[in-house]
């Protein structure tokens, strides 16, 4: 609970090389290896006439048209940006519906409800705020990280909203940068159509209507997408600087911080040497997470306090005991259920390991899961925990992405509109879990 480089451009394969014998690879990087998911291979390029001082002709007429210019660095994917969109619009229009026929404020779930309300009041009263439960808990603001309040605050200060409002605007802005940053990611993988799929995909996890409301999920998961890409790049410094700001927004920021940690291991052993922006990038890393944590220790006068403050919460780690407990408490029929969803998690996780995804992606994936497993936390809310493991949904996009797009489109569409129908009657009743 409490917390850009782009999609890369084809390029054309290589002429073969007519040695019987090439030489291997001299610095490997598994960061930046391909991966072996098969996606298909760009056309040739066209060739370019050379300057002459008239217009260049074949033997058979006019020379050839010149190739397309190539995509923009930063050029957005459109499809990808357009695809996720119309699945939160999706979502924001079926809670309207519902909101009017149950006559209740749909726009007041999104921003003033559960998480919501403590995000703005950090951002308007700063931190120091407690509720004492009637059973003698105590529930302290200190839970949050600060980011995501003081973008609410910023913002509210160079528009004219208040900042619940602000809340909104900020997640609705980041779950793009989320969109875009899971498709550059999906991109480098698996191709272009595999990463428009994967944004879709993530528009339509069964809670991704938390996507839409005031909360650090969306914020999060971009800072965490682009830091990925920034790895597989090999851009170890600006992975170190997002892994930072993702390490203010949630607690969740360890599993980045263990795939940047542990993808760089590799890359020293492999190569054999330290390079100064791969160790600068990882030092950075942790540095937003543990500035929070010394801050909360300092503010409390205790070096545990951060991690108090989350057992009052409920979100102490316990290594699963209380996933079990609460599996053990169920009526069989439900418990039967819940086992076999946890199995197809275990599957998906299966798959991303068969697909062989690149180390930083499969790292922070099952990190994010089995963060989310061993807490203590509120088993309902662990849907939600997950939902910035997008890797998880690697998998499935790859296999759509093979499908011809009116078999596919249907498909992403009948998961949207599931999606909203489920996001609207969950905020209107019992709320986010």
């Amino acid at each position: 609970m409490p917390r850009p480089a782009p999609g890369p451009t084809s390029t054309p394969n290589p002429e073969p090389n007519p040695e019987p014998n090439p030489a291997p690879n001299p610095n490997p990087n598994p960061a930046s290896n391909p991966s072996p998911i098969q996606h298909p291979s760009p056309e040739p390029p066209t060739p370019v006439a050379t300057p002459t001082s008239g217009p260049a002709r074949t033997p058979s007429g006019p020379a050839p048209t010149p190739p397309a210019p190539p995509r923009k660095a930063f050029a957005p994917p459109w499809a990808a940006l357009g695809g996720y969109a119309a699945t939160r619009l999706l979502g924001l229009a079926a809670l309207a519906v519902v909101a009017a026929v149950v006559d209740k404020d749909g726009l007041h779930r999104l921003k003033g409800r559960w998480d919501a309300v403590w995000y703005a009041r950090i951002a308007e009263h700063g931190y120091g705020h407690e509720v004492t439960l009637p059973n003698g808990d105590v529930h302290s603001d200190l839970a949050f990280f600060p980011l995501f309040p003081a973008l609410e605050r910023a913002v509210s200060v160079l528009l004219p909203v208040d900042v619940a409002t602000a809340g909104l605007l900020v997640s609705w802005a980041a779950s793009l940068a989320a969109a875009w940053g899971i498709y550059a990611v999906g991109a480098h993988v698996a191709g272009r159509r595999a990463g428009v799929v994967l944004a879709v995909l993530w528009g339509v996890y069964p809670t991704a209507f938390v996507q839409s409301m005031a909360y650090t999920e969306t914020l999060f998961t971009a800072l965490a997408a682009w830091s990925l890409l920034a790895v597989l790049r090999g851009r170890w410094i600006l992975a170190g600087v997002l892994s930072v700001c993702a390490g203010l927004t949630r607690p969740t920021a360890a599993a980045l911080i263990a795939a940047i940690g542990i993808t760089a291991l590799v890359t020293v052993v492999r190569e054999r040497r330290f390079r100064a922006p791969l160790v600068a990038g990882v030092l950075l890393a942790p540095l937003g997470w543990l500035a929070y944590v010394v801050y909360v220790g300092v503010r409390q006068g205790s070096a545990t306090a951060y991690f108090d403050v989350q057992a009052a919460w409920g979100n102490s780690i316990d290594g699963g005991v209380a996933l079990a407990r609460f599996i053990a408490g169920l009526p069989w029929p439900a418990a039967l259920g819940l086992c076999a969803a946890l199995v197809l998690l275990g599957g998906l996780v299966g798959l991303c390991v068969r697909q062989r995804q690149p180390l930083p992606l499969l790292v922070y994936t099952v990190a994010v899961v089995v963060v989310s497993l061993v807490g203590a936390a509120y088993f309902g809310s662990r849907p939600r925990l997950m939902m910035p493991a997008f890797g998880l949904l690697l998998p499935p996009a790859v296999a759509l992405a093979r499908l011809r797009t009116r078999t596919a489109a249907p498909v992403l569409g009948a998961l949207a509109l599931a999606s909203a129908v489920y996001g609207a009657f969950t905020l209107l009743g019992s709320g986010p879990p």
